[in-house]
């Protein structure tokens, strides 16, 4: 099926993408103006955040988690698939991707708060331009990138899995 190619060097020239920490290029697009702040917590922090994704020449997003629900959104190139891990070790698999094109694909996944999750180009020398927003709003400071060998003592049966897509 075609789809549409993506220059990776032109989208991270044009959008101002700079290298992120679990793979990848990224810039924020938005963060909101208004606070929120959780059950059981005191520090607020902004409503919603969003972000550009770029994944190319062969990267990953390495598995991480964060402490906010993480709505992903295709926008070019090739399929993406996000693969999360629930904390009871069952595996669902994302395929993200123009779903006119791919109709295994959707344009919006969903990751749950807490999730253990990572991503790739479904083709390894595929490129794809994405979107995260995330509510209540990231940040770094609630960001855990795993480790890997810990990761996979605690889900073995996705052991082959998680090394794939460890952080480099």
């Amino acid at each position: 099926m075609q789809h549409e190619r993506i220059d990776p060097r032109e989208w991270i020239r044009r959008l101002q993408l700079a290298p992120h920490p679990e793979g990848g290029y990224f810039r924020e697009t938005y963060r909101a103006a208004g606070n929120v702040t959780r059950e059981r917590e005191t520090q607020p922090r902004s409503a919603s955040t969003a972000i550009y994704f770029l994944l190319c020449d062969g990267a990953h997003s390495a598995w991480h988690r964060i402490r906010s629900d993480e709505v992903w959104h295709f926008y070019a190139g090739d399929p993406v698939d996000v693969h999360v891990l629930d904390a009871h070790g069952v595996l669902t698999t994302h395929r993200l991707g123009n779903a006119v094109l791919h109709p295994d694909a959707a344009f919006q996944a969903v990751v749950a708060a807490g999730d253990w999750f990572a991503a790739e180009c479904r083709d390894s020398d595929g490129a794809a331009l994405v979107g995260c927003t995330v509510a209540p709003g990231f940040e770094f400071s609630e960001f855990e990138l795993a480790e890997a060998g810990a990761l996979q003592a605690r889900y073995p049966h996705h052991r082959e899995l998680i090394a794939r897509l460890g952080p480099n």
